[in-house]
């Protein structure tokens, strides 16, 4: 919808709507961008490489509508992706704004490539700063495990940074 009428959510969010499947959940694991100095503060106290293969939202942190970066539809040119969610099952497929017709997709590559989340970083140009997270099943993996896990950590250290500026 938003897309369409020339206000993409990718220069808001940095992500988009691309895909969406059955209740269930993936996990995400990070990218060699997360290790970054600029970055890397998310992820300190967690030494997982895979972040929320756990949760009550379909069993994983990445799951049901999934939400990509996209420069070509406005992502910021600074924005980083720390982590991208993979191993979806059959039922993901990409929704319609993504098709350009029945047998291809408009960025021209593999659907598969397509169906993942991303989470996703930037420094915004009046100070603050955005992060989103790219799956609507992620708050479920937020309390697995009393809290006590790698996604509800990653979390209280974006807040924590947020809190601080």
């Amino acid at each position: 919808m938003w897309r369409r009428n020339g206000r993409p959510p990718q220069h808001l969010a940095g992500v988009g709507f691309s895909s969406q499947g059955r209740f269930f959940g993936s996990y995400y694991r990070r990218t060699p961008e997360s290790y970054d100095e600029r970055c890397a503060w998310m992820f300190e106290g967690i030494t997982d490489d895979l972040i929320g293969d756990f949760g009550f939202s379909g069993g994983g942190a990445a799951g049901f509508e999934l939400d990509r970066y996209d420069r070509y539809l406005g992502s910021p040119q600074n924005a980083v992706v720390v982590a991208s969610s993979e191993n979806h099952n059959d039922t993901f497929v990409l929704v319609p704004e993504e098709q350009l017709t029945h047998i291809t997709n408009w960025p021209g590559v593999p659907n598969e490539e397509l169906i993942r989340a991303d989470m996703v970083y930037f420094d915004t140009p009046s100070g603050g700063a955005v992060f989103s997270t790219g799956s609507i099943t992620f708050c479920g993996s937020l309390p697995h495990n009393n809290f006590d896990n790698n996604v509800s950590k990653l979390m209280k250290n974006i807040f924590d940074r947020f809190l601080d500026s």
